[in-house]
């Protein structure tokens, strides 16, 4: 209505508007900010992926030998020490990976199931169950490492002395036990996080489902299959793939516990990269092997969308 016609009575072309610059103006300090923290140095990490950059080099590394392809095939290579522990650390990590996510989710739907229900005390517990998630990472690992420590922790003394089911105290902390402890201490701090986002999504559902549900005669174990999983499907992608992708490149909670060198029952993908990059002066090869994580890690988030978008569709239509 407001464009303008010519003397023929056809509209003339609309006036192009001018922008302002303010949105550019204010967005800029965040995008400057993401190009330092995160794009220059994985530009940076990629470059030094091709060097032989090492102890000797890292003083002038702008200068270092360019060596091509070497460091991928150092890390890829299972007949070679550091291919053969990358291996070792990613069938591991894998594995490490699929539990947490498993016993996270578990026990998030299991707190949000129950806090759904109306009783007393119900608040409390809101707040008693966000405890791990507000605590600082760094605190609670070194209370975990206290609790898991051989002679003086809680967990031994419980074990050994109050419930008498071990006769001596084992480490945890060093061999295979080391592996669980990792797990558990993971567990604790990202099962909070999976009862939140499954909270906020079951508050989302009517109550009158359920109702009819219960008229009909379903049974709980039912009503939860049948009502609570299909409606929080949307959550459960975004929370699996998040999940998956923070715990997979889990670093903090290894480092705490052991230090640069974690043991070898316990070592994960991120904590090799480190010990390769800063305990063997290797950087190319640990560079090398933060370039393949990057990867994996695309092609697996990939393709997991891939497999749920279309029936997320179909479901929509």
């Amino acid at each position: 209505m407001s464009s303008r016609r010519s003397p023929h009575g056809a509209s003339a072309a609309p006036r192009r508007r001018r922008r302002s610059p303010l949105p550019y103006g204010l967005v800029a300090p965040a995008a400057l900010m993401e190009l330092l923290i995160h794009i220059v140095p994985m530009i940076l990490g990629v470059w030094i992926a091709f060097l032989a950059l090492t102890q000797f080099s890292i003083a002038n590394w702008v200068g270092a030998p360019f060596v091509w392809l070497d460091n991928f095939v150092a890390g890829l290579d299972p007949a070679g020490a550091i291919g053969s522990q990358f291996y070792g650390a990613l069938g591991r990590t894998l594995v490490f990976t699929l539990v947490v996510v498993a016993f996270s989710w578990a026990l998030g739907m299991f707190a949000a199931v129950l806090l759904t229900s109306r009783f007393r005390g119900n608040g409390w517990l809101r707040t008693l169950f966000l405890v791990p998630y507000a605590l600082p990472s760094y605190v609670g690992t070194i209370a975990w490492a206290f609790m898991f420590n051989q002679r003086d922790g809680v967990v031994n003394r419980i074990l050994v002395e109050d419930l008498g089911i071990l006769d001596e105290g084992p480490f945890w902390l060093l061999g295979g036990n080391a592996f669980w402890v990792i797990v558990v201490v993971t567990v604790w701090q990202f099962w909070p996080f999976a009862f939140l986002m499954l909270l906020a999504a079951l508050q989302s559902i009517p109550g009158d489902v359920y109702e009819a549900a219960a008229l009909d005669g379903a049974s709980l174990w039912k009503q939860f299959t049948r009502i609570t999983l299909p409606m929080v499907r949307h959550a459960n992608v975004v929370l699996l793939l998040i999940l998956g992708l923070w715990i997979f490149n889990q670093f903090n909670v290894p480092y705490v516990l052991f230090g640069p060198a974690s043991p070898e029952e316990a070592t994960l993908v991120s904590p090799l990269i480190y010990q390769q990059s800063f305990n063997n002066w290797n950087f190319g090869v640990g560079g090398a092997m933060s370039v393949l994580l990057l990867l994996a890690l695309l092609v697996a988030s990939a393709f997991y969308i891939r497999l749920v978008m279309p029936k997320e569709r179909s479901i929509d239509d």
